[in-house]
């Protein structure tokens, strides 16, 4: 048992598991527990259960398609964004926007949402770039920081091969740094995940998980507050999943 408490303990397959099975055995046990009683701290699994239900018959699917759209509508400009900004910044006169842009990732959305208001007058327009201005600031971000990692003698090595500056930029930082860059997407994909319950009440209209949780909230419907929590958990490892199967698919390298 004493390993089991030892840091960098190297364990077997079998042993992680069980590990992992005691902590969901655990997670249950403390939800059944605290669900028991007049007062309880979460709803009981039945609640839940019948949160579900309800979500399910009025269009849980619909809605979950909904926010998907947005999200990915959202990354898809938000990427192309942030790698050409992250690319261009190797040339010294666009260095400085690239690192003034990466730095709003301080500025509240409050103040994103205020300014765009101004110039866009379309609801599912302004989500959508909302999610794309939130996005691009930490995407560039790590980008930046992904490029600042390559080691010295990979350009050395770029230009013993006699590549031009352009060349090496695009054998070195774009093809050498594809499978970086779909870990990074990965990684931040889950701050507009999470950024969708508040985004998706700009337009109610619309629909999406967001609603859904935010009309429970106003309800006060706690199971099914819980039960879409655990949707929107679900969906967003899911998709975490799939990219970083990609990564490693298409790039097997990268798991060395």
């Amino acid at each position: 048992m004493k390993h089991l408490f030892t840091p960098f303990e190297k364990l077997t397959k079998n042993t992680r598991l069980l590990i992992v099975l005691f902590w969901i055995i655990s997670v249950v046990v403390i939800w059944f527990v605290s669900s028991m009683g007049e007062r309880h701290l979460f709803p009981s699994p039945q609640q839940v259960f019948t949160g579900f239900k309800e979500l399910y018959n009025e269009g849980l699917v619909v809605h979950i398609g909904s926010s998907l759209l947005l999200c990915f509508k959202a990354i898809i400009i938000a990427v192309v964004i942030s790698l050409i900004l992250t690319y261009l910044s190797t040339i010294p006169v666009v260095k400085p926007i690239t690192t003034a842009i990466s730095k709003l990732r301080y500025l509240p959305l409050t103040g994103i949402t205020f300014y765009l208001a101004i110039i866009i007058s379309d609801a599912r327009t302004m989500q959508v770039w909302v999610l794309v201005v939130f996005m691009s600031t930490y995407l560039t971000t790590s980008l930046l920081g992904m490029v600042a990692a390559i080691s010295q003698e990979e350009f050395d090595h770029a230009r013993s091969l006699k590549c031009n500056r352009w060349e090496v930029l695009w054998e070195v930082v774009v093809k050498g740094r594809i499978d970086h860059v779909i870990e990074v997407i990965r990684q931040n994909l889950a701050i507009v995940w999470m950024m969708l319950v508040t985004v998706e009440s700009i337009l109610v209209a619309a629909g999406g998980l967001g609603f859904l949780i935010k009309n429970s909230d106003k309800f006060m419907n706690h199971g099914r507050i819980i039960a879409l929590q655990i949707v929107i958990l679900g969906v967003g490892l899911f998709i975490d999943f799939v990219l970083d199967y990609l990564r490693k698919t298409f790039f097997r390298y990268s798991k060395i």
